[in-house]
Order: C-alpha cells, then sequence, then structure tokens
C-alpha cells in the first residue's frame, strides 16, 4: 500500500505525458454535466493512461457509502455490481481508506495505492477477482467532516501495473480531476447527493433505488432494463429485493409509500437493515506517507 501527498500547488516540473494529460483534462471539462458523465470522462482519462474502471464515492464514518457515478472502457462494465457488494458489507471492514482519515483535514487531499494482493480474502474475492482487477489507485479529499470523497482508478489483470511515473502523472492531475469531479457532482440534483442512509429509500442498493424511481416514473420493466442497460428479469430480482426490504408487495404499494412521506422498511419481513460505517479503531498501524 502506498499514501502519497498532493501538494497544495500543481508540482512546477514538467511531467512527461503533460501534453496528453492536458488533452484528457479538457475532454473531461467538456462532459461535465453529461448524463454519461462516467462513461465518458474515462474515455478522456484513456487519452492519458490505460484504466479499465473508475468509480466516484462518498465514504462516511458512521453510515454506508454514497457512489455518484462510475464507468468502464473497453470492458464489461462491472462498477455498479462490484460497489453492490461493497455497500451490501465489504465497506464496514474495509481499511484501505483508514490512513486517509488519520492523515487528511478538511480539504486534505491524497494519492492512495493498492494491489489486489494486499486485500483481505473476502474483499478481494469478490471485488477483484471476480472482475479481474489488479489494482486501485484513489484520489482521496475530505470534503466533509464526516465523509471522504474517493475517485478511484483501476487497472485489470490485462494491464500493466501502475508505474511511478504513471503514479506521478495522476498526482499532477489530482486538483484539477477533482474539480471536474466535484462541478458535475454539483450539478447532479438534490436527491443525488444525499447520503444513501436517509430518506424514502434509505434501506436500498443503488441499484434497488434506481429501479423504484424508475418505477415511480411510471417506466414498464422493460423500459427501465433498456434505461440501465440490464435484462428485464434482472430489473424484476432488484424489484423484488427492494420490495422485500421496503415491506411491500405491489407497486401501487410503492405509490403509496412515495407519497406517505416516510419508509416502511421496518415492517419488512427479512428485510436487510445497513449497519453504520466502518469503525475507526484510535490507534492503527501508522502507513507510510510518501511526499
Amino acid at each position: 500500500m502506498q499514501l502519497i501527498a498532493v501538494p497544495p500547488a500543481s508540482p512546477s516540473q514538467s511531467l512527461p505525458g503533460s501534453e496528453a494529460a492536458q488533452t484528457a483534462l479538457a475532454g473531461i471539462i467538456s462532459v461535465i454535466g453529461d448524463r454519461d458523465f462516467g462513461a465518458s470522462a474515462l474515455a478522456r482519462l484513456n487519452a492519458c493512461m490505460p484504466l479499465c474502471w473508475w468509480s466516484v464515492y462518498r465514504i462516511f464514518a458512521a453510515s454506508p457509502p454514497t457512489m455518484y457515478t462510475s464507468g468502464s472502457y473497453e470492458v464489461r462494465d462491472g462498477t455498479q455490481e462490484a460497489f453492490d457488494a461493497y455497500r451490501a458489507g465489504l465497506y464496514r471492514r474495509d481499511q484501505t481508506f483508514a490512513a486517509a482519515w488519520e492523515h487528511t483535514a478538511r480539504g486534505d487531499m491524497l494519492l492512495t495505492h493498492w494491489d489486489a494482493r494486499e486485500l483481505p480474502a473476502r474483499h478481494r474475492e469478490q471485488i477483484y477477482s471476480r472482475h479481474g482487477l489488479r489494482e486501485r489507485l484513489s484520489l482521496v479529499c475530505r470534503d466533509h467532516e464526516d465523509g471522504l470523497l474517493a475517485v478511484n482508478l483501476y487497472r485489470n489483470i490485462d494491464q500493466a501495473p501502475f508505474t511511478d511515473q504513471a503514479i506521478d502523472a495522476v498526482r499532477s492531475l489530482a486538483k484539477p480531476l477533482l474539480a471536474c469531479v466535484s462541478k458535475h457532482l454539483s450539478l447532479l440534483p438534490a436527491g443525488d447527493q444525499r447520503p444513501a442512509s436517509t430518506g424514502l429509500f434509505e434501506h436500498l442498493t443503488p441499484r434497488e433505488r434506481q429501479v423504484c424511481e424508475r418505477l415511480l416514473q411510471g417506466l414498464t420493466h422493460d423500459g427501465i432494463a433498456a434505461d440501465l442497460g440490464v435484462s428485464a428479469t434482472t430489473i424484476k430480482t432488484y424489484r423484488d429485493r427492494a420490495f422485500a426490504r421496503l415491506g411491500i408487495h405491489h407497486r401501487n404499494e410503492l405509490y403509496a409509500l412515495a407519497l406517505s412521506g416516510c419508509s416502511q422498511s421496518s415492517r419488512a419481513t427479512g428485510g436487510q437493515s445497513l449497519e453504520p460505517g466502518p469503525a475507526l479503531p484510535a490507534r492503527r498501524r501508522k502507513q507510510g506517507l510518501t511526499r
């Protein structure tokens, strides 16, 4: 594991590939606010360096994480599936951001670099091995008192490992890249900015919430499937899981629940409640900080 400080000012020296990095950044700026920002921005980043996935999510000290955007490049997009597995329980024992909690104050940024082989077996198997991921480079910022914003860049087993040169390139892009992401998040509807632990669908995974939101909009199962890029059968599976958590059985009950303005998930039989976020131990093994 590497922990790399991002300096207050951009490095004055010219880094190899800086022209490509500037081209990538200009491309990302051009798609801010687009509906497919996740996939489009990743495609622009690939003009600078090879990446298979990226994701942007926020981690909280006492509630489940929330993902805001993600995408894949020239590979199957498993980012939502991987995040669902993470949010379903892996996040509670995840220590990959522990050093970032220790070493950042509000507004600070760090890069963390993890190889899949360094991760606990369950985390590695459910996300990295299942999707053929090799490693993750994360730009982490303390943007809330109780939250970390993480911009995660992934390489798979068919791609070369991150070199020191590649990490330096990401480090030089850290501030403008985070500014682009923050600007895009500011343009999202207010409902997309709330932590997942509040509101009508507080106990649902992101995909279950997406399905329920589209059901409330009147979309058919086929329409939702086309919108989310999955099969109608998969949509029905997410619907059934969501309804079980909410303690309902039919779409008209979902409408009634939404109109009532309160969650009835406490009535659910067999519904899974989400526990608080990962405990932050008072004392941890110190990680080396590269400046």
